[in-house]
């Protein structure tokens, strides 16, 4: 399982406040919530990411509120993966749970530059910068998390398992 997309880079403590605005919490649907993404940093961003890109973070991304809403609008949006120095517990759940790779690799962020080409593979850990023609080597996803994503996140997961009874 890989991806490959430009990056699109943020620094520390990304909050789940900035990554979905609590004024927009009341909206349902998952289009209308991926509008607002990461608005508050880069109004262009959901424009920008509908090509499909790799969010970059450092230390801390997703910090704040346990609001599921906050991974789910980067994953409409168009984001195929979030890279980060380190992720808030929560969020690193979350995100898997709705179906968005998170991979935590320190020192990720200083390693990539706006627009840089990446590829993840997910089963390795391995992620390359095409760009820069450097490759770094992250832990890998357990098999467990690997069949979540796969399947487009917790709930399909379960609804596969349930019906295999």
């Amino acid at each position: 399982m890989k991806v490959n997309g430009n990056a699109i880079k943020f620094g520390d403590n990304i909050d789940t406040d900035v990554i979905l605005p609590g004024k927009y919490l009341v909206l349902i649907d998952p289009v209308e919530l991926a509008k607002h993404a990461l608005e508050g940093l880069d109004p262009a961003f959901p424009e920008k990411a509908k090509k499909g890109v790799i969010v970059v973070g450092g230390k801390n991304f997703g910090c704040g509120s346990s609001r599921e809403q906050a991974p789910l609008a980067l994953k409409y949006a168009g984001v195929k993966c979030v890279l980060a120095d380190s992720f808030a517990r929560i969020f690193f759940r979350n995100a898997i749970n709705i179906g968005l790779p998170v991979i935590e690799h320190k020192g990720i962020s200083a390693a990539v530059d706006n627009g840089d080409e990446l590829t993840v593979d997910f089963e390795s850990g391995n992620i390359q910068n095409l760009s820069k023609g450097k490759s770094f080597q992250a832990a890998k996803l357990p098999p467990f998390i690997l069949e979540i994503l796969a399947e487009g996140g917790l709930i399909e997961n379960l609804r596969r398992r349930l019906n295999k009874k």
